[in-house]
């Protein structure tokens, strides 16, 4: 029967690349979750939006369900295909189309990397600032699937903000061009932002109109070490009053020591039980006056303990590892991943209801947190121990997902930030979503796919 429909789909789009080797089943069958056993049907390499549609319309006729593959750097089992899907890689589709130096556009293709894209938009002087540590891996297409946010947003915003126009290929095999760059466009439904954040269920992206900025001005970096998490919220406060901050991240001790022995460079003699990388615009000394006045105003606070500030853009980049470092330095221990959000304001009360929470139901789990505290987002990565199962850690770890889940509903926060729900966070998703809201999302998927073709089983079941 596979040979059958594999025969069928070469008839039907003749200069396809089709991959069947078992090791590249495996390796574009799954994501950074490595929780299910890859089990695709084949992977297809379409290498132009007309394949796509092809391969589309070849589907909708065979009812073969389609997994969309970008860079398979997610974290909630989004691109995983585990039933005999067929895998739509869009990996050759790679390259820039177009850049329009009065609309300050850039179009590309959907499978061009994050780092391919700001390259390009750095060579017509301008900046696409959506970033993350992943951007050498992941792809245009993956990000706006999973409206990816990063280590930028409390600047710039998530992907959404940076979509001027798209082009998708629906289930069926039709080719949308959705709102063409515009910056009004009231004529209807913008379907174009229904698609961000759809994870692949809605549509194939297949081309991006992207909008860029300015370069960003000068900036520096600090490293604080802090006494609190309620002295983290302070601190945030003051910077944010007295600076134009790019960027505001934290980590937890425990994520520091996973750094330190992953190679990165002890920042301080002490430990401490926060961290804080925080960039910010300088280049004047009015700007630098600021950040040194921020910087003494909360270690006379008793909110920070120690500090030291970038002297180099090695030393800024080193001071970086420190927290772009850390997901690399936990992949060996088989990380339980939880991509959460709350209200800027409520981010104290959460953690420390959380943590508790954690340390008295699962004291035998190391649990390591980070996060984005501009934009109210904590990833929490629980760490398998060396002895325990595969299976009954992801079991127990469930548990840990449904005390998050109750908590985040109490706290109006959401499941998934940034990385998407897929397979890993959907029997979670009325924690965030309400009856109603569902099932007009559920509508919406019907209406738009309703063989269900399209990355079966995530979000929510058919």
């Amino acid at each position: 029967m596979t040979d059958s429909l594999l025969d069928s789909l070469h008839s039907a789009v003749p200069e396809l690349r089709l991959k069947t080797d078992a090791g590249d089943l495996e390796h574009y069958g799954r994501d950074w979750t490595r929780r299910w056993t890859p089990n695709p049907l084949a992977i297809a390499l379409p290498g132009s939006v007309e394949e796509v549609q092809a391969v589309m319309r070849w589907a909708s006729e065979h009812a073969v369900k389609v997994v969309p593959s970008g860079g398979r750097t997610g974290l909630s089992g989004g691109a995983v295909a585990a039933n005999g899907e067929l895998v739509l890689s869009l990996e050759r589709l790679n390259k820039p189309l177009s850049f329009d130096r009065v609309d300050r556009t850039l179009t590309v293709q959907a499978g061009m990397p994050l780092e391919a894209v700001h390259n390009a938009a750095r060579e017509e002087g301008l900046e696409y600032p959506v970033d993350f540590a992943a951007r050498g891996s992941c792809s245009i297409g993956g990000n706006i699937a999973t409206n990816a946010g990063g280590i930028r947003v409390i600047r710039y915003g998530n992907t959404r903000e940076w979509i001027a126009g798209l082009k998708v290929v629906t289930a069926d095999g039709e080719l949308l061009d959705l709102n063409r760059a515009l910056v009004k466009n009231s004529s209807g439904y913008d379907i174009r932002q229904l698609m961000i954040g759809s994870e692949g269920t809605l549509g194939i992206v297949v081309e991006a109109t992207l909008r860029l900025t300015d370069p960003p001005p000068p900036t520096n970096v600090m490293l604080l070490a802090l006494t609190s998490f309620e002295a983290l919220m302070e601190v945030f406060a003051a910077f944010r009053e007295r600076l134009q901050l790019e960027a505001f991240e934290f980590f937890t001790d425990i994520a520091l020591k996973h750094v330190l022995a992953h190679g990165a460079v002890k920042p301080f003699d002490e430990v401490h039980p926060y961290y804080v990388v925080t960039e910010f615009a300088t280049g004047d000394e009015a700007k630098e006056a600021a950040a040194m006045a921020a910087f003494e105003a909360c270690m006379e606070a008793g909110w920070v303990a120690d500090g030291v500030i970038s002297q180099s853009d090695a030393q800024a980049q080193q001071l970086w590892r420190l927290r772009e470092g850390i997901t690399e330095s936990l992949a060996p221990h088989v990380p339980y991943k939880n991509d959460v959000s709350v209200r800027i304001s409520r981010m104290p009360a959460f953690l420390e209801e959380t943590q508790k929470l954690l340390g008295e139901a699962y004291p035998q789990f190391e649990v390591v947190w980070f996060g984005h505290i501009g934009d109210g987002n904590l990833h929490i990565n629980v760490l398998k121990p060396a002895d325990m199962a595969q299976a009954d850690f992801v079991r127990d770890c469930e548990q840990v997902t449904k005390l998050l889940a109750q908590a985040l509903k109490a706290h109006e926060g959401s499941i998934s930030a940034e990385h998407g729900i897929g397979l890993v966070k959907k029997n979670y998703l009325d924690s965030t979503r309400g009856p109603a809201e569902i099932a007009l999302m559920r509508g919406i998927r019907q209406a738009m796919d309703p063989a269900g073709l399209l990355n079966p089983g995530k979000l929510f079941d058919a």
